[in-house]
C-alpha cells in the first residue's frame, strides 16, 4: 500500500503522516486539540525550529482558521523536550545551557 504523505505547515517538508504532529480544529466547536478528532487538521514537524517559526508567525492559527491557545504551544514544547533529549531550545527560542557541553575556549 502507498504511504500517506503530509506537509509541515512551517517548513513545507513532505513526509509520511506518522512523522508529524497533527493538530485538529474540531467541528463544530472550533476548538483546537492534538492528535485526535475530526475536522480541519494541520501537520507540524517535531522539530524546535519548525515549532518556533509556527508560533512566531501564527502558521497553525492561520491554517486552522482558529486561534491556537498558548496551552497547545506549551504542550508541543513539552512534547518536543521529552521526545528528543538533545533538544536545545526553550519555548521563547533561546538555547538551553548544557552543563555537559565542553567549552571550546581555554580556561583563563
Amino acid at each position: 500500500m502507498k504511504p500517506n504523505h503530509r506537509r509541515c505547515v512551517s517548513c513545507r517538508k513532505v513526509g509520511p503522516k506518522e512523522a508529524f504532529w497533527r493538530l485538529v480544529r474540531l467541528y463544530p466547536s472550533h476548538q483546537v486539540q492534538l492528535d485526535r478528532g475530526m475536522g480541519r487538521s494541520v501537520y507540524l514537524c517535531p522539530e524546535a525550529e519548525c515549532l518556533k517559526v509556527a508560533q512566531k508567525k501564527n502558521r497553525l492559527g492561520r491554517s486552522l482558521k482558529a486561534s491556537v491557545s498558548n496551552e497547545i504551544y506549551q504542550t508541543l514544547w513539552q512534547r518536543l523536550a521529552t521526545s528528543s533529549p538533545a533538544s536545545q531550545y526553550q519555548p521563547n527560542g533561546q538555547e538551553i545551557p548544557n552543563p555537559n557541553r565542553v567549552n571550546s575556549q581555554p580556561p583563563i
